[in-house]
């Protein structure tokens, strides 16, 4: 059964928690995050993407950018934007975008959790990935990014969570600048944090990274380092989001040439495997195994034909018939993470971006995919298999900086 516990966040103080909140180091690249952090001495961008404070040469895995966030996160507690929790706590944290809320509940997952497949993983990670942030965890004493974990639903820990909401008030509530609305509760009662801890041993039999593959595995290696060698590695920074909470978003391809076809014959290839139907409009499927395709100004309605894939959980993905049936065989994309040939765009750029990228000539074609469902991502972790990469896109993202763990 999974093993959660209460922690001691380091976070900001209420007057400084908008400034501080900050979009995940792993989706701005350095000068986005420099543009973004100007003029805000308070960004947590300074800490999780401390190359943003050296000049702009600096190789952004150097040991100077970790010792620059070490730096960056003691100054921010000596001038107490940041302090520490008295006790350990649980913590409520509520996103809202477009009208849509969803609700997790904040804590420290154990990492004999994760070694041991209690916690399921659902994707390969990449080394060089998982060794910036083993440095950067090892040089600040600090777990800074969430791993975002999912579970079956469980009516108890739904009531406890809902009535806490209801019945005490927020210590952050505030609107990002992207128009996305963040709260966030201390949960410091020592009844109902039993309550929790324990309803979570007896009835959550597993939990699944949702999206957080590199930061999980970086912190079960830490706890490996004599970096790691204190209590609080053995435990990693977690948002758990019920599966009826989450929303998963499409994730979407864009490819720079035909591989050598004509249009006309790239449409005939294609046809051998797929039902292809003009669209008056761009095409964003409804179902399983319907594509959108953007090529020459034009859309498509791309449907898989029978026979074309099998009923396995990996097989029956539509990123998998994409891949085995026209972008292998057809555009001649053997290995989705390593083409440069190939790009991924989030759904929440919705179609317009491929269209964009195609118009510009940067692309030739886009394909527009139905999401992965969540059930779809259970069913994978559970067997044991790994799917395709880039196949799920979870929106909207946690902030970094409002609840950080210090592993000391």
């Amino acid at each position: 059964m999974a093993t959660i516990v209460p922690f001691t966040a380091l976070r900001p103080q209420a007057q400084y928690a908008k400034q501080v909140a900050s979009q995940p180091y792993d989706v701005l690249n350095s000068k986005e995050a420099k543009r973004e952090a100007r003029g805000n001495p308070n960004s947590f961008l300074h800490i999780t993407k401390a190359e943003i404070d050296l000049p702009e040469d600096t190789d952004v895995h150097a040991k100077e950018v970790y010792e620059k966030a070490k730096d960056n996160l003691d100054a921010f507690i000596q001038r107490e934007v940041l302090f520490r929790e008295n006790k350990p706590c649980y913590y409520i944290y509520q996103l809202v975008m477009n009208d849509k809320s969803q609700t997790g509940l904040v804590c420290v997952s154990s990492v004999d959790d994760y070694e041991n497949d209690i916690i399921k993983k659902h994707e390969y990670t990449r080394p060089e990935k998982e060794q910036d942030r083993i440095s950067h965890i090892s040089t600040t004493g600090a777990q800074t990014g969430n791993v975002f974990l999912a579970y079956k639903n469980v009516a108890e820990l739904d009531a406890l969570i809902e009535k806490w909401q209801t019945d005490k008030k927020p210590v952050y509530d505030f609107v990002a600048d992207d128009g996305i609305s963040h709260t966030i509760w201390v949960i410091n009662d020592d009844k109902t944090i039993a309550a929790i801890t324990q309803a979570f041993s007896e009835k959550v039999d597993h939990t699944y990274i949702a999206d957080g593959h590199h930061r999980a595995a970086s912190a079960a290696r830490v706890r490996l380092t004599a970096a790691g060698d204190t209590e609080g590695a053995n435990y990693f920074l977690t948002t758990l989001f019920p599966a009826s909470q989450l929303r998963i978003l499409d994730y979407n391809r864009v490819v720079k040439d035909l591989n050598g076809l004509s249009k006309d014959t790239f449409l005939q290839r294609i046809a051998e495997s797929f039902d292809v139907e003009p669209s008056d409009s761009a095409f964003a499927p409804q179902q399983l195994h319907s594509f959108g395709m953007y090529i020459n100004k034009r859309w498509y309605k791309l449907t898989a034909k029978p026979g074309t894939y099998t009923g396995d959980p990996i097989g029956v993905l539509d990123v998998t018939i994409l891949q085995n049936n026209l972008l292998d065989p057809v555009l001649g994309i053997k290995d989705q993470r390593t083409d440069r040939r190939i790009d991924f765009v989030g759904g929440i750029r919705g179609l317009a971006e491929l269209e964009k990228r195609v118009n510009s000539g940067e692309m030739q074609v886009a394909f527009s995919l139905y999401p992965v469902s969540i059930q779809q991502l259970f069913d994978i972790a559970d067997s044991g298999m790994v799917m395709p990469p880039k196949s799920t896109w979870f929106e909207p993202k946690l902030r970094d900086g409002l609840l950080t763990h210090l592993i000391d």
